[in-house]
């Protein structure tokens, strides 16, 4: 599910940008069980960003969410390309294939556009709806099970 998009720039997102995203990102896990966390790094070496994505989702401990319903956006900003991955529970509730195209062609169409920051806000929007429509909230859950903050890589 990569796409090329414009020009990379140094700093991808200010600290500004960061907080929009991270707030889009607790505003939409406040009507799901699921989580969402951003995950970006200049250059995604020697695999696709798919499997980068599924890389960095299995490090930062995604699979263990109660639910199994958590999604990551990857972000290779330099090397132009991004991928969604989503755990098992989410990846077979959302629709299959054509929902994950949907997300992504949302985001390649603001990144394309240099729209990073309402590309990504708009992308977490489309994955929380799923998200709220499959995993509602559950009092039996531990809230925010993920941090919200955005992952950087090297």
């Amino acid at each position: 599910m990569a796409a090329l998009f414009s020009r990379p720039q140094k700093q991808f997102l200010d600290a500004a940008q960061q907080q929009q995203v991270m707030t889009c990102i607790a505003e939409a896990e406040n009507r799901t069980s699921g989580e969402i966390r951003v995950f970006m790094e200049p250059h995604c070496k020697w695999v696709s960003a798919v499997d980068r994505a599924r890389e960095v989702f299995l490090q930062l401990g995604m699979e263990k969410t109660s639910m199994h319903n958590a999604v990551i956006i990857y972000i290779a900003w330099e090397d132009r390309q991004f991928a969604l991955y989503g755990d098992k529970a989410i990846f077979e509730k959302a629709g299959g294939a054509l929902f994950w195209q949907q997300a992504a062609a949302t985001l390649g169409q603001h990144l394309r556009q240099q729209d990073y920051t309402n590309g990504l806000c708009a992308c977490v929007r489309q994955l929380g709806d799923a998200l709220a429509t499959h995993f509602p909230p559950d009092t039996n859950i531990k809230r925010n099970e993920l941090p919200d903050e955005i992952v950087f890589g090297k």
